[in-house]
């Protein structure tokens, strides 16, 4: 049912990581507004930039406040020093060196059970492609459109090993209830889309991800019949979601895997600036740009705000449908409609689809998108 008002805590991070999340903020709260949706906000200082000035990732109490909260929209985690990378010390707070912002990314997605990666992939009309220098239109915008739901909690992200059924070891902990849960996630994400997935792993060469491949076969035959299945190994589908990415509807793989498709995938819709991320689990939810911190860009009001506005876009999208409250649903909706006003405009937009010399600021991106918003709440907009 609808709730009177959702709680969502808020962890700007570090590089452009507040940048972007301001942007994302200005989107929320006009929605707030215009909409007349309650949303309590609390902004949580963290990773590595708090770490190296207190030894600890945030404050004391944040994972439970994050525990508590409707939703969490993460910017980016990583900071550097001259250059160099924060990571944690020995045994503060972890036996082995982390990078600091290791709580409120991989933390976060283990202790909340948040055990599928949502990224979807989707070009707009009017986005080229930066290819060699240029800006070019390679792929017609209605073929790429697909989803990659990669393992969010185990694989070779553990440091841990596993003993497979067969009696050999393998450095990739994959297991049977962790395999299985994002397997039927993707299943059900497809019962709403096209209605086909595809396993992408390395199973002729690693056993844990025959594993993974065998489970996908037995839940998809067994539970799922009326989805088709799919398959590819993993370094050659890095070559046909290049090609051929009308190929694909939803795209399931574990957690290493899935962590470099998507990446890759990112080419195919403009690049990682319009790439937005879901960190999803059964009762909780984390939403993230997957572009990272970007530290030689941090403080120059430059990088693409609009991967951070269509993460919040799906962050209302999550809400609206676990709380049956379309006042949120159609909320995402208009979200989606002013970032495509904006690029069909092809005005502002940052360096990354127009290049430098036509580059607007990461601010003024946020503004046009927040115009067209109000727009499109108040019924007055058009497209």
């Amino acid at each position: 049912m609808p709730k009177t008002s959702y709680a969502i805590v808020v962890l700007p991070g570090d590089g452009v990581g507040p940048e972007v999340i301001a942007q994302a903020l200005k989107i929320l709260r006009t929605v707030g507004d215009q909409a007349q949706i309650r949303f309590d906000i609390e902004e949580i200082p963290c990773g590595g930039w708090y770490y190296a000035q207190y030894e600890r990732e945030w404050p004391d109490g944040s994972f439970e406040k994050c525990q508590k909260a409707d939703a969490i929209l993460l910017g980016a985690v990583g900071h550097e020093i001259d250059g160099q990378t924060v990571f944690t010390k020995p045994g503060k707070p972890y036996p082995t060196p982390q990078l600091a912002g290791y709580a409120q990314v991989i933390g976060n997605r283990q202790k909340l059970n948040l055990y599928a990666n949502v990224r979807p992939v989707k070009l707009y009309p009017g986005v080229k492609i930066k290819i060699s220098g240029e800006f070019q239109e390679i792929w017609k915008p209605q073929n790429v459109d697909y989803v990659v739901v990669r393992e969010n909690t185990e694989d070779a992200y553990t440091g841990e090993t596993q003993t497979l059924p067969d009696g050999r070891m393998t450095p990739m902990r994959i297991t049977k209830n962790a395999t299985e849960r994002v397997v039927r996630f993707a299943f059900r994400l497809a019962q709403r889309r096209k209605g086909k997935v595809t396993c992408v792993d390395k199973s002729n060469i690693i056993g844990a991800h025959k594993f993974f491949r065998d489970l996908f076969t037995e839940i998809g035959r067994n539970e799922f019949p009326e989805i088709q299945l799919d398959y590819a190994y993993f370094d050659a589908f890095c070559q046909w979601q290049i090609r051929n990415p009308e190929w694909y509807d939803v795209v399931v793989a574990p957690n290493l895997v899935g962590d470099v498709i998507s990446d890759n995938a990112a080419t195919t819709q403009g690049g990682l600036g319009m790439a937005a991320g879901g960190n999803i689990g059964d009762e909780h939810a984390m939403f993230e740009p997957i572009h990272g911190s970007a530290p030689k860009h941090a403080g120059k009001d430059k990088v693409n705000p609009i991967a951070a506005i269509l993460t919040t876009k799906m962050m209302l999208d999550w809400l609206g449908n676990k709380h049956q409250d379309e006042r949120l649903e159609q909320a995402a909706q208009a979200i989606e409609r002013a970032v495509v006003a904006v690029l069909a405009a092809g005005q502002p937009l940052t360096y990354d689809l127009v290049g430098e010399e036509r580059a607007a600021r990461c601010s003024e991106v946020g503004d046009a998108i927040d115009h067209h918003l109000s727009l499109f709440l108040r019924g007055r907009g058009s497209g």
